[in-house]
């Protein structure tokens, strides 16, 4: 008899490098640091603590699945770019994961779902398909929406219960992945090449 699948989950998305290890449906180990930059630094050596926990080598892995925003410019672009290594290096599936797919399934069903942004704004989840690109609006037109709706507004999912969530999705979807996880970026990110001309040069 095949044993379950074991998928290593993380999300670098936010203030936070938050991973977890899951085989079938059992949660083998779970680990959050919260820190505001970092993350590139911390990540890898959290995810060996990770697999050392629960006694697990990264040759043990089926998958690996991570966040891929939308969030943290710097944070999305770290989580990417490990899952693509790590999956590149270990020969298996890396699966990319949206932020409204994770809290969507690790928030309780009535929550209209949103991922915090700067600026006290949100970007609001489809309130009938989490996989559809999410919409970048102000806390209060979203709360409004919200109220309509009949519903509660719910920007606070844990970070560990969203790499859970993670891993879950990522291990009905690892089979079937046939393309590197992406960055979802909603917005343009706040560097913007400038819009002045440039100079004219003079031969």
């Amino acid at each position: 008899m095949p044993s379950d699948p074991l998928i290593l989950a993380f999300d670098t998305s936010a203030a936070h490098c938050a991973a977890a290890l899951l085989s079938g449906d059992a949660v083998l180990a779970q680990r959050t640091e919260m820190m505001s930059r970092g993350q590139a630094e911390r990540l890898m050596p959290l995810l060996q603590d990770l697999l050392a926990k629960a006694n697990r080598s990264w040759s043990d892995l089926d998958a690996l699945g991570v966040g891929v925003g939308p969030g943290n410019f710097t944070g999305i672009r770290i989580g990417v770019s490990a899952a693509r290594g790590l999956a590149l290096g270990l020969s298996i599936p890396a699966v990319g994961v949206t932020g409204c797919e994770a809290r969507s399934l690790a928030s309780p069903a009535p929550d209209l779902v949103a991922i915090s942004a700067p600026r006290d704004q949100v970007y609001l989840c489809n309130p009938t398909d989490p996989s559809i690109d999410p919409k970048l609006m102000s806390l209060d037109a979203a709360q409004q929406i919200a109220q309509s709706l009949g519903r509660s507004l719910n920007t606070e999912t844990a970070p560990q219960q969203v790499a859970i969530a993670i891993a879950k999705i990522a291990a009905t979807r690892w089979q079937k992945t046939t393309t590197s996880p992406a960055p979802l970026y909603v917005r343009q990110a706040d560097a913007a090449p400038s819009r002045d001309q440039p100079p004219v040069l003079i031969a």
